[in-house]
C-alpha cells in the first residue's frame, strides 16, 4: 500500500485532523530519539486564533503509543478542565495552560527532560555557548530559568510563562528541570527541539574533552541565528513531513 493510500485510509472526521496527526508524529519520533521520560513530559498545540484552545497529550500515555485520536482538546481559560474524567496531567495543565493563556505567540509548546538539555539545565551556568553552527542558531534566543520552584503546578506554570514574554525567546532552559521549546507549528517547534538537543549534546561532549572550546564571536553567532530565522526554505516543515512519511511507510497507527 502506498503512503498516499495509507494516509487516505487513515483519515476520519476528527476535528483538527492534520494538527493531531502532526502532534502524534512528533510524540512518536521524540520517543524514538529517546528524548521522552517514561509517561511524563507534554506537548501542546493551540488550534484557535486566541491560542487558548489546545490539543495536549492524555495523562500517563507513553509517547510511543499516542495516536491522533488520543489527544485531548482543552480550553486554557476553563478552570473546570481538571474536573474532567479525562483531565490532563496536573503539571501539563499548570505549565502548558499558563503559557497558552499568557503567551499567544506560543502556538506550540514542547517540554521534555531530554538527556543533554537536562545536563545543561543542571550546570551552574546553563547558557549554551555558540561553539558550532547548531548552537549558534540559538544565540540570544534562549532564556534560562534560574529559579526552579518544584513541580509545574499552576503557580509554577504561571511563573514560567512570564519568562517567555519576549517572542524572540523560543527556548527556555528550565534550570534543574529540563527544556521547553515554543514555535508557530508542530514542525517548527519539533525541529527547534531536535536541534537544541543536538547542540547541547555537542557542547556537553566538548566539555568532556577538557580542551578549550572554540567559541564563535557574538557577531558571527548572531549572523548565523538570523540566517536560520530567515532561511529561504521551510526545513522545519519538510523535516516533519519526512518523519511522517517514514511512519506511514512503516504502517504506524499514529494518524488513527
Amino acid at each position: 500500500m502506498s503512503v498516499t493510500q495509507f494516509s487516505k485510509r487513515s483519515r476520519s472526521n476528527m476535528p483538527h485532523e492534520e494538527e493531531r496527526a502532526d502532534l502524534a508524529a512528533a510524540f512518536r519520533w521524540t520517543a524514538r530519539l529517546n528524548m521522552h521520560e517514561a509517561v511524563a513530559n507534554h506537548f501542546s498545540l493551540a488550534v484557535n486564533d486566541q491560542g487558548t484552545q489546545l490539543l495536549i497529550n492524555p495523562n500517563q500515555r507513553h509517547f510511543s503509543r499516542i495516536k491522533a485520536s488520543d489527544l485531548l482538546l482543552v480550553d486554557a481559560d476553563d478552570p473546570s478542565t481538571m474536573d474532567r474524567p479525562d483531565a490532563p496531567d496536573p503539571t501539563a495543565w499548570g505549565l502548558h495552560g499558563a503559557i497558552h493563556r499568557n503567551c499567544p505567540h506560543a502556538r506550540c509548546v514542547m517540554h521534555v527532560h531530554s538527556v543533554h538539555a537536562t545536563v545543561l539545565a543542571s550546570l551552574a551556568d546553563s547558557r549554551l555557548p555558540a561553539i558550532d553552527q547548531n548552537s549558534a542558531m540559538f544565540f540570544n534566543r534562549v532564556v534560562v530559568d534560574e529559579h526552579y520552584g518544584g513541580l509545574a503546578f499552576e503557580e509554577e506554570g504561571e511563573r514560567c510563562s512570564a519568562l517567555l514574554s519576549d517572542p524572540k525567546a523560543k527556548v527556555m532552559v528550565m534550570g534543574n528541570h529540563g527544556v521547553l521549546v515554543i514555535g508557530d507549528t508542530v514542525g517548527d517547534t519539533f525541529d527547534r527541539l531536535y536541534y537544541f538537543e543536538r547542540a547541547c549534546e555537542t557542547y556537553i561532549k566538548a566539555l568532556w574533552t577538557g580542551q578549550p572550546l572554540r567559541g564563535l564571536p557574538d557577531e558571527v553567532a548572531e549572523t548565523v541565528a538570523r540566517q536560520m530565522d530567515e532561511y529561504p526554505v521551510d526545513n522545519a516543515s519538510r523535516h516533519l513531513q519526512e518523519l511522517k512519511a517514514i511512519l506511514d511507510e512503516e504502517g504506524s497507527n499514529y494518524r488513527n
